[in-house]
């Protein structure tokens, strides 16, 4: 007797949303990617405001399909107020037919600091500018202190890979703010600077750190449908994939 092959569950990634119509684009470019990856796990994305389909229609035409098992993959790059708080509210208001577990989201992975990397090199840098640049890690900013202490890690971490030196910024909420950072670099001696927009996709906050980045030397693109994002993504989904463990009784 032929055994049929597990259903994996439907991977629904959940993004932000953007009155910024180039938001949604990048977000589709990503999701192009990821299924280009892995053809065999259906992906579908849900907009938690401003675009369409939002989460929870999402959810309900897979609901109304028969399909049973979800994964719901937040698109955001740290454990903020929307990933403990706006996603699991949408999520609990799912149909109750479905089985979904939430992943976690992108952020940090040493695969997105490659990203980074990635994107600076494609802004001009090369490798062996590394030692005599300095690099703004900007961000969009939270009021979360878990998100804005992730952020400085992952500036701390990235220094030692060859840097200059290495600043964390943010566009909101707190400081110290891009075009501040950039001053310090320059202070601190280092040959060029860099600014580095550690957001996934284009709109108010990362125009604002490109206004803030006037006067570096160099202003890589976003993080957007970078191939190392996309395998994020799927590593997030693969381990929210995983069976739960049976208790163990005493």
């Amino acid at each position: 007797m032929r055994r049929t092959k597990p259903v994996r569950p439907v991977l629904v990634v959940i993004a932000h949303g953007s009155r910024d119509p180039r938001h949604a684009a990048t977000v589709h470019a990503l999701v192009r990617r990821v299924r280009s990856l892995r053809p065999d796990v259906r992906v579908e994305t849900g907009f938690l405001d401003f675009n369409i389909p939002s989460v929870h229609g999402v959810l309900e035409s897979l609901a109304a399909e028969g399909v049973r098992d979800v994964v719901a993959l937040p698109l955001l790059l740290t454990r903020a107020f929307h990933a403990k708080a706006d996603i699991p509210a949408v999520l609990r208001d799912a149909p109750p037919q479905l089985r979904i577990r939430q992943a976690e989201v992108l952020g940090p992975s040493p695969l997105l600091l490659s990203a980074l990397e990635r994107r600076l090199y494609e802004a001009g840098l090369t490798p062996g500018d590394k030692s005599s640049t300095g690099v703004v890690l900007a961000s969009a900013g939270s009021t979360d202190p878990e998100a804005i202490a992730v952020i400085a890690e992952i500036a701390r971490e990235w220094r030692h890979t060859g840097w200059c030196a290495v600043r964390p910024a943010f566009a909101s909420a707190s400081l110290p703010r891009t075009e501040d950072a950039v001053r310090e670099l320059r202070a601190l001696g280092c040959e060029r600077v860099a600014v580095a927009p550690y957001v996934l996709a284009p709109g108010f906050l990362p125009d604002r750190i490109a206004h803030g980045a006037t006067q570096a030397d160099v202003l890589a693109d976003v993080l957007g449908p970078a191939p190392e994002v996309a395998r994020v993504l799927l590593e997030r989904y693969d381990s929210a994939s995983l069976p739960v463990p049976a208790a163990v009784s005493a």
